[in-house]
């Protein structure tokens, strides 16, 4: 008994630190990019559009893929059934439940922490672990402004515009599912259940969210392989490490969207 309490003592103080330094590495992370906002835009403007290339434009098939698959399996089939027991009229509000709120935003943060978020520790670490980034402070050179700030813009604007794609492509593919089974629901009775369903909280929703999964993402995925020392050994651990960090994080985060958004 005592070697599990032993056990969930060391997980929580552990986690504890792990939230307090993340915390001072956010906020180390603002205060970089309110003070030096502007600041050596030839170096950093490259930068961020090397990011939204990285973490949107090449995961664009990918995404495509998911959407399908989501609006196959999910928005097909619940349709199917809610118009199989005589409730097609709640259509749009599952839909936009489901799929705009909750689904959408938060699987195109995971796979873009999967994809994106292990290959910035890896990087990031090793830079680390080289000394490169001892290097970089040698020669008066904020390694947060150079590498950090335009992971989290450009992590950021990518998951907004990929959720926006994958909810489009799983809406659209979702009816042609439903038109393979034959359900008596035309494309504009599709489309206006969906707009009915939906109000201004949706899209203030989604932009806050995806931003903020984009912000987590980031500085998560560089507080793991840029602000402690690391040896090469150590990498793919600081990788395992990032990526069930930012999984919680992001969680934790929609959860809190739901709370405000049903207090709203």
């Amino acid at each position: 008994m005592r070697f599990y309490l032993d056990m969930v003592g060391r997980v929580i103080l552990g986690m504890v630190d792990t939230g307090r330094g993340l915390g001072a590495f956010a906020l180390i992370t603002l205060g970089t990019t309110i003070s030096k906002f502007g600041a050596a835009k030839a170096v950093i403007r490259p930068q961020i559009r090397n990011q939204i290339f990285e973490s949107g434009l090449k995961l664009l098939p990918m995404i495509a893929f998911l959407g399908l698959a989501l609006g196959f399996v999910i928005i097909g089939q619940t349709v199917a059934l809610l118009t199989s027991v005589g409730a097609h009229e709640y259509t749009g509000p599952v839909m936009v439940a489901v799929v705009v709120r909750e689904l959408g935003p938060l699987t195109t943060a995971l796979i873009v922490l999967a994809r994106v978020g292990t290959a910035t520790v890896i990087e990031l670490g090793m830079s680390r672990a080289t000394g490169e980034v001892e290097a970089l402070e040698a020669l008066a050179i904020d390694p947060i402004h150079l590498m950090v700030v335009p992971r989290v813009i450009g992590q950021a604007v990518s998951i907004f515009a990929l959720t926006i794609y994958l909810i489009l492509i799983a809406l659209v593919s979702g009816y042609l599912f439903i038109m393979v089974q034959n359900v008596p629901l035309t494309p504009a009775a599709y489309a206006d259940q969906i707009t009915s369903a939906l109000t201004w909280q949706d899209f203030v929703l989604v932009a806050l969210k995806t931003l903020a999964f984009g912000a987590i993402i980031a500085v998560v995925t560089c507080y793991q392989g840029l602000a402690q020392p690391l040896r090469l050994e150590q990498v793919a651990a600081a990788t395992s490490r990032a990526v069930v960090v930012g999984t919680i994080g992001c969680v934790m985060v929609d959860a809190i969207f739901i709370l405000l958004f049903l207090l709203v």
